[in-house]
């Protein structure tokens, strides 16, 4: 009766080894294919941020060299974004002295107030207000 248990024990020796020896390998496998894959996943890494950068500086190159040419002093003196027009006695003469006086030219438009987009034609403005000192 005596050998059947000592099988037993030998079958059961038997596959705990093959067992332990199965999951070390596996583990080897999953070791080495975790280093190849962070090792392919550098390299992607590498390339994908070497054509980003190419990428950039050959569409952000021309940008930065076309701003450092750029005077926008030159363009003050020759085209003025906006003309001041003031109020006089001959030209909405009931805006002399209002707070709420515009005076700004836009596209060849003058917008004398919020309130009379094309100036007041009566002498005095309705709305007419002086500067206040606070």
């Amino acid at each position: 009766m005596e050998d059947w248990q000592k099988n037993l024990t030998d079958m059961l020796e038997t596959v705990t080894e093959e067992v332990e020896k199965f999951f070390s390998d596996v583990t080897d496998a999953v070791d080495a294919i975790a280093l190849l894959s962070e090792e392919v996943a550098h390299q992607v890494n590498n390339a994908i941020t070497t054509e980003i950068e190419l990428f950039l500086n050959d569409i952000i190159q021309p940008i930065l060299d076309a701003c450092a040419e750029f005077d926008p002093s030159s363009f003050e003196s020759e085209w003025p974004l906006t003309d001041t027009v003031e109020p006089s006695p001959q030209q909405h003469p009931a805006c002399v002295g209002c707070r709420h006086y515009h005076g700004q030219v836009y596209g060849g438009n003058l917008l004398v107030c919020g309130m009379h987009p094309y100036g007041w034609e009566a002498e005095n403005c309705p709305d007419w207000e002086g500067y206040r000192n606070y």
